[in-house]
């Protein structure tokens, strides 16, 4: 065998070894993540929590900017606030947002086919860039603000108003007849809090409330409602003044 050959086979060997534990460490790199993944649920369920919703973690985008929240156009959108977020009706041709006139509000799991995110300066003077969401509602094109830019910095709050996963999977843990009354915006006696703010948007509660019994407002796109839970069970339902 020539010293060339040698050589050549030597280098071969060589790469092949590295190869092999490169592989190798990044195998067991994985394992040990599984291993304290699996401790960490281990060690959660012997801690427990009675409710299974506090062990839902919806997926997140970490949007930084405005090529990064357009992430939010490869999948629907479930609206997470009902009754909180304004939104205008966008003219797609001219790229332009009518902000002088509101055209709604998003719905409690309202689900979005976002087709585009774009900025649209407010014309009040003094007034920073808005990212907006745009998205199509009975055939119309609609915008939402999920966000602002100030001096080149972005702040985007799209992973606090959407879901980007069914939330019909995420909490596919709660009885059908409570998805039912979700779906209709109704809130019915024995629903959680979490579950009346999926049907019909966030409440305020009374000062004073505990975790053991708490008097709720809802605003409820102007249907307000009361709700008395006991132990985080709706008890008493009565229409807000």
């Amino acid at each position: 065998m020539s010293p060339e050959t040698r050589t050549k086979i030597q280098l071969a060997l060589l790469a092949a070894l590295v190869i092999a534990g490169a592989r190798t460490g990044y195998i067991l790199y994985q394992r040990h993540e599984d291993l304290i993944e699996a401790e960490k649920q281990k060690h959660t369920r012997d801690v427990g929590y009675s409710n299974p919703d506090y062990y839902v973690t919806p997926k997140k985008l970490y949007p930084y900017d405005l090529k990064s929240a357009k992430q939010l156009t490869q999948q629907p959108a479930w609206v997470k606030v009902g009754y909180a977020n304004t939104y205008y009706a966008y003219d797609r041709a001219n790229r332009k947002v009518d902000f002088a006139h509101g055209a709604g509000l998003l719905l409690p799991i309202e689900k979005l086919a976002i087709k585009d995110v774009v900025m649209a300066t407010p014309p009040e003077k003094g007034q920073r860039p808005q990212v907006m969401a745009v998205f199509q509602k009975d055939g119309k094109s609609y915008a939402v603000p999920i966000g602002a830019e100030s001096d080149g910095q972005y702040k985007i709050y799209s992973d606090e108003m959407f879901f980007i996963e069914d939330p019909h999977d995420l909490y596919k843990h709660w009885p059908s007849d409570v998805w039912q009354a979700v779906d209709r915006h109704e809130v019915k006696p024995g629903m959680n809090e979490l579950q009346a703010d999926f049907a019909i948007g966030l409440g305020v509660p009374d000062a004073g409330s505990s975790s053991n019994e708490r008097t709720v407002r809802y605003a409820n796109g102007g249907k307000p409602l009361v709700i008395v839970y006991h132990n985080d069970k709706a008890v008493e339902i009565k229409p807000g003044p």
